[in-house]
């Protein structure tokens, strides 16, 4: 992998981390057109993953900062049981990824078709969550939690947004939309590093070097994921509390013709 390459991946990850496009469409579509298959790149995958779980921290670090101080009371508080419906948000994700990961990784070698399919269903559900006015409430519930966590889970597909899923999610269920969009950015912070371990674990397994991986190729990666990622974490809190989440769904349309197109051809 070229520097540049790593520079335009780690581009497309911070971003497409936040945004709801998908960063995981995104990563295929731009693996494909650029002829790199990230799968004999893993030490990149993870470092891409790590750069946004890092950038999240940054920007949320008062609301993470406040929940560990919350935990550390002892006290049945809002921070605890807040702590604990991310906890029951990551259960969904986390069945997956232990007794379904072989099925997940035969999807993402699918090609462009699966990517435009489940990007029309990105479009679909925020077209949804912006035209829904359901009453809002003044906190996430338990059940709520878990549906959304359900949604994340659903979200492993290539092309199907994960924060778009649950933002959308959380926004038909009667959530606030900001409080929903830190919610959804603070529910991935485990399933992505569970990931990375369990890549990392796989990896040691086979001994297999990454090919044609340099240094500095993975360093430009990582920096450009994470500083792509602050913004986009930062962005995407303003434009889900503003409700401008139509756009991205013209965004996702329009992507996803494109890519269903390109496969056929």
């Amino acid at each position: 992998m070229e520097i540049w390459e790593a520079i335009v991946l780690g581009i497309v990850q911070g971003l497409a981390e936040f945004l709801p496009v998908s960063s995981s469409g995104h990563l295929v579509i731009g693996s494909e057109l650029l002829g790199i298959n990230t799968s004999e790149n893993l030490t990149f995958t993870v470092a891409v993953h790590a750069a946004t779980v890092l950038s999240t921290i940054v920007i949320l670090w008062k609301e993470i900062f406040g929940l560990f101080k919350g935990l550390f009371a002892f006290k049945w508080n809002d921070e605890t049981q807040y702590i604990l419906k991310i906890a029951i948000s990551m259960i969904p994700v986390m069945i997956i990824g232990l007794f379904f990961k072989d099925i997940v990784e035969q999807i993402f070698g699918s090609g462009l078709l699966i990517v435009g399919c489940c990007l029309l269903l990105t479009a679909l559900l925020l077209s949804f969550a912006y035209f829904a006015k359901p009453r809002q409430k003044e906190k996430i519930s338990w059940l709520d939690a878990l549906i959304i966590g359900i949604a994340q889970a659903i979200a492993v597909l290539p092309g199907l947004s994960r924060s778009g899923s649950t933002i959308a999610t959380g926004i038909l269920l009667g959530n606030k939309k900001e409080a929903i969009a830190k919610f959804s950015f603070l529910m991935v912070l485990v399933p992505i590093l569970g990931e990375a371990f369990l890549d990392i674990k796989d990896y040691l397994g086979t001994q297999t070097a990454d090919a044609g991986m340099s240094g500095l190729a993975l360093f430009s990666g990582f920096m450009t994921a994470f500083i792509t990622g602050c913004i986009a974490c930062k962005w995407m809190i303003n434009i889900v509390k503003k409700g401008k989440l139509i756009y991205f769904a013209i965004y996702c349309l329009l992507v996803a013709s494109l890519a269903i197109i390109y496969s056929f051809v």
